[in-house]
């Protein structure tokens, strides 16, 4: 059986012309930065995507059967939203409803995808905040010297195959791509690690944020500073 895809929003026609004017206004890449895989706006035929050094980017992927084929009358309808940012609030809600076999719930396979974001932090990126869902996760970092597609390919092929291993099961682990929204200043930062780390109390998984086990939140001081442990 062919591992199942959850279908792309419609076509946006007019969304190569909405980069080309937001390349016009914004710098362009450096030299090395083309050379180091960076793609600065570019689109995939209905999404905007900016990715360059310095961004603080919000991003989430799910796996393979967060969206299960045999429940395509709960989600097929929200694919048709027109509206970008109302389209991915629907379907972001609709992932909180935990759909699927959620193997993400499991202890080893959260902590093998939590060592792997924590695993060059500082590094090749700078994690901000992340929470790990039972069958998506969100993540907010920035982009240092490793272009943002470069890592998610990265991190998800490694968990994936580590997590087919203990699963005993073979095939596709994640569904393909990755939502993701660059942050525009401090403000819009915190609203993105806000609804990060709250998604779990969101979704009536835990009573408080740093309950939840596989959250950045627990890693919060009194002065809501992201205190990480020496690895």
């Amino acid at each position: 059986m062919k591992p199942q895809r959850l279908p792309s929003p419609p076509y946006n026609p007019g969304v190569r012309d909405l980069v080309e004017g937001k390349r016009a206004w914004s710098h362009p890449l450096a030299e090395d930065e083309i050379e180091r895989g960076f793609l600065g706006w570019h689109e995939n035929g209905y999404l905007p995507h900016r990715d360059e050094p310095g961004l603080i980017q919000f991003v989430t992927f799910r796996l393979v059967d967060a969206f299960p084929g045999e429940l395509r009358s709960e989600w097929e309808t929200l694919l048709k939203i027109e509206d970008d940012q109302k389209r991915r609030i629907k379907l972001e809600a609709y992932l909180d409803k935990g759909r699927g076999a959620c193997q993400l719930r499991r202890r080893e396979v959260a902590e093998i995808v939590e060592s792997a974001l924590l695993f060059r932090h500082g590094v090749q990126y700078d994690l901000r905040a992340w929470v790990i869902m039972p069958n998506h996760v969100h993540l907010l970092f920035r982009v240092q010297a490793v272009p943002m597609c470069q890592l998610m390919d990265a991190w998800k092929g490694y968990t994936a195959k580590q997590a087919n291993k203990l699963l005993g099961r073979k095939g596709r682990f994640w569904q393909e791509g990755y939502w993701d929204t660059y942050m525009r200043d401090s403000q819009h930062e915190s609203k993105a690690r806000r609804y990060v780390e709250s998604n779990p109390t969101k979704a009536k998984l835990a009573a408080f944020p740093r309950d939840w086990p596989w959250s950045s939140a627990r890693f919060r001081d009194a002065y809501e500073r992201l205190c990480l442990p020496a690895r």
